[in-house]
């Protein structure tokens, strides 16, 4: 199985898992959590599981996350088609954030412009 193809389902086995089964209210209570990526090691040792949290604390969700790996790692073997399941790293992704971020500074630009 293709790397490509091993990170999609981890992104869509592990979005279902997360939404429907981990009850650590870290995790549960934050209502708009996204699996942005996952990047998966070519020997499937290590998945980069990157995650945008958009309500709540970022960094309480990641540790929910982390402390559920192994029940996660765990679900995913059951689930998916392959040998070996990585070793799950959950990071939290700040994209969204810094696109923003520079959203706004170019908006701010875009006023000092035409307030010349």
């Amino acid at each position: 199985m293709k790397i490509e193809r091993v990170n999609s389902e981890i992104k869509k086995i592990l979005t279902e898992i997360i939404g429907e089964e981990i009850k650590d209210p870290r995790v549960s209570e934050c209502k708009m959590l996204t699996i942005m990526n996952v990047d998966t090691s070519a020997d499937l040792s290590v998945a980069l599981v990157f995650v945008s949290v958009m309500d709540g604390d970022s960094e309480a969700v990641i540790e929910g996350l982390n402390a559920a790996k192994g029940y996660l790692r765990n679900a995913l073997f059951k689930r998916l088609k392959v040998r070996t399941v990585p070793e799950l790293k959950f990071v939290l992704d700040t994209s969204i954030d810094y696109g923003f971020k520079i959203d706004r500074i170019l908006q701010q630009l875009k006023k000092e412009e035409e307030s010349e």
